[in-house]
């Protein structure tokens, strides 16, 4: 087993999503855990920025976590 780092982790679940276009980032990033056996709870300190912003906007469509409510300045 390779040991994970940010870009590893991150470039493989990209990887994953271009083979597999119909996967959704979730889907992807829970297939990568289980084959370089990652715990899910601690797998997002190993995922790029941009791997997680697709991940919240994919949980807010699926209605998983609520969406953001604006703030009024004070």
């Amino acid at each position: 087993m390779v040991v994970p780092d940010k870009k590893y982790i991150s470039q493989k679940v990209e990887n994953h999503i271009i083979k597999n276009e119909s996967r959704s980032y979730i889907d992807a990033v829970l297939y990568i855990c289980e084959k370089e056996e990652i715990d899910p709870e601690v797998v997002g300190k190993f995922l790029s920025k941009p791997i997680k912003e697709k991940l919240e906007t994919e949980a807010r469509r699926l209605n998983l976590i609520r969406k953001k409510k604006p703030k009024l300045p004070l």
